[in-house]
């Protein structure tokens, strides 16, 4: 396993459409692998394929309750709102406040190709949507209400 350099805003393949995953395979594993790797030393929540460069509609991501890889994931549902602080690795040191539902439900495929379907509350429906986000194409910042200061942070 490796860690791969997290693309940063600013560079073209964070602002393209992904493509779905239509092999699952070794190389589909040892990304997943790399990627969750790259994750835990960034000391993040989650990570899309086009933030290490590879433009294929895959996420993992990790609030607490331990890892999802989510493949080819759709949001299936969406309800409440919930308006918080959001960054990203893409784009260190930056953080805004963002409208978000409370609660998603979200249908992916796991490495191996099998659907499932995975619900979240608050952090995890943030980070779900943020997530799906990058594989359209789409920053948080496209979608900050205001961006904060650093002192507005400590």
């Amino acid at each position: 396993m490796a860690i791969r350099n997290i693309v940063k805003e600013g560079d073209e393949v964070l602002a393209k459409v992904c493509r779905p995953v239509t092999e699952f395979n070794e190389r589909l594993w040892t990304l997943l692998d790399d990627m969750k790797d790259t994750l835990e030393v960034a000391d993040g929540v989650g990570l899309a394929a086009p933030q290490v460069g590879v433009l294929r509609r895959l996420f993992i991501m990790n609030v607490g309750d331990g890892l999802i890889e989510a493949i080819n994931p759709e949001i299936v549902l969406r309800e409440g709102e919930q308006r918080e602080v959001e960054g990203c690795l893409s784009c260190p040191n930056e953080f805004g406040i963002t409208d978000r539902p409370m609660k998603v439900r979200m249908k992916a495929q796991d490495r191996h190709g099998n659907w499932f379907y995975v619900t979240g509350e608050g952090l995890k429906a943030r980070c779900i949507c943020h997530e799906s986000d990058h594989l359209d194409g789409v920053l948080f910042k496209a979608r900050v209400i205001r961006m904060l200061d650093p002192s507005e942070l400590a």
